[in-house]
């Protein structure tokens, strides 16, 4: 079994760090003041201090009429209202405005009226023609590709409405919205 003595170092470090703790608190306890060796001051010295100051005992129950008549002869000297008396403040002078404060009425700001609708997010890359047939346009939203002829629904929101060589009009079913889209180049 090892009792942790393998150290000396370490050992006499700690007996002699024990010996000093035990030797401070022997002090400490032994050379506090108490009461009672206050008290024992001689009556040659209680009439030397009497004529100076007067001795107080914290624990004495009798009152002194000497100390609460100096308290009450204390006189408020502060400035403004004696919050001690009962009675209104003393009247203070608030100066005038020179010019009388007029606040001016704002005039609401203008209504802004209903927000546009948002864009129509289709591209439009292309037109196949064939004889005999409605020109077919190709149309693109994302990674979405979509065939339409003139009046088809497209992506369930967009109806096509004319189409044209250059451009074709989209109208949004949801916004009720119209708007041209210009053949896209690349």
């Amino acid at each position: 079994m090892k009792l942790g003595t393998e150290n000396k170092l370490e050992l006499w470090t700690a007996v002699i760090l024990g010996i000093i703790a035990v030797a401070c608190i022997g002090y400490w306890l032994t050379s506090s003041t108490t009461p009672a060796a206050n008290a024992t001051s001689t009556p040659a010295t209680q009439t030397a201090n009497a004529g100076t100051r007067a001795l107080i005992d914290p624990l004495d129950p009798t009152i002194r009429v000497d100390l609460l008549n100096s308290a009450e002869s204390v006189q408020y000297k502060g400035r403004g209202r004696d919050i001690f008396r009962a009675g209104a403040a003393p009247p203070v002078e608030i100066p005038k405005p020179k010019t009388p404060v007029i606040a001016e009425k704002q005039p609401p700001p203008p209504n802004p009226g209903p927000p546009p609708p948002p864009p129509i997010n289709l591209r439009f890359f292309g037109v196949a023609n064939r004889p005999g047939e409605q020109p077919r346009i190709f149309l693109s939203e994302g990674d979405s590709i979509f065939v339409a002829h003139e009046g088809d629904i497209v992506n369930r929101r967009y109806r096509v409405v004319k189409v044209n060589p250059q451009s074709v009009e989209i109208e949004d079913l949801l916004n009720n919205n119209r708007q041209s889209i210009p053949l896209s180049q690349g």
